[in-house]
C-alpha cells in the first residue's frame, strides 16, 4: 500500500519527501489513517463490488471522510427476488383505488415492488 500511496503522491507532488508531504497535509488539516480490513463490499442496486485483501486509507479533511481502497476486485450480480402478489393484495388495491381491473391492480403492485399503499395512490393518480 505504501508503494501505491507513494506513487500517487509522486504524481501529485513530484520530488517531495513523503514525511514532508505528511507534515504539509497535517498542516492543512488532513489526516490519513490506515484501516485494517479483510474485505470491502460495496452494495449496489444491480450488483455488488467485492474487494478482497484490501488496503484501506481513510482521509479526513474539513470534517469529511473519504476512503481510498486498493485490492483484488470482483463483482457479484444480484438476482432479482421473485415478488409474490396475492389475490388478496389485488382485491385490496382494486377496492381502495375504486377500480375493477385486476391487471391494472397487478401492474401497479409490480411497479411499486408490492407496496399496497403506494399502488393504491398510483392508481388514484396521487403518485407516479
Amino acid at each position: 500500500m505504501r508503494a501505491v500511496l507513494h506513487a500517487v503522491d509522486d504524481l501529485m507532488m513530484p520530488n517531495v519527501d513523503p514525511r514532508t508531504l505528511k507534515r504539509m497535509m497535517e498542516s492543512m488539516g488532513m489526516k490519513n489513517t490506515e484501516i485494517d480490513a479483510k474485505r470491502v463490499i460495496i452494495e449496489g442496486v444491480e450488483k455488488d463490488i467485492i474487494i478482497d485483501n484490501p488496503s484501506v486509507t481513510m482521509i479526513e479533511m474539513q470534517g469529511n471522510r473519504s476512503f481510498q481502497v486498493v485490492g483484488e476486485v470482483s463483482e457479484r450480480t444480484k438476482e432479482k427476488e421473485a415478488m409474490e402478489i396475492t389475490k388478496d393484495d389485488i382485491e385490496m388495491v382494486k377496492e381502495q383505488a375504486g377500480i375493477s381491473d385486476d391487471e391494472a391492480a397487478r401492474k401497479a403492485l409490480e411497479e411499486t415492488g408490492g407496496d399496497i399503499a403506494e399502488a393504491i395512490l398510483k392508481l388514484k393518480g396521487g403518485k407516479g
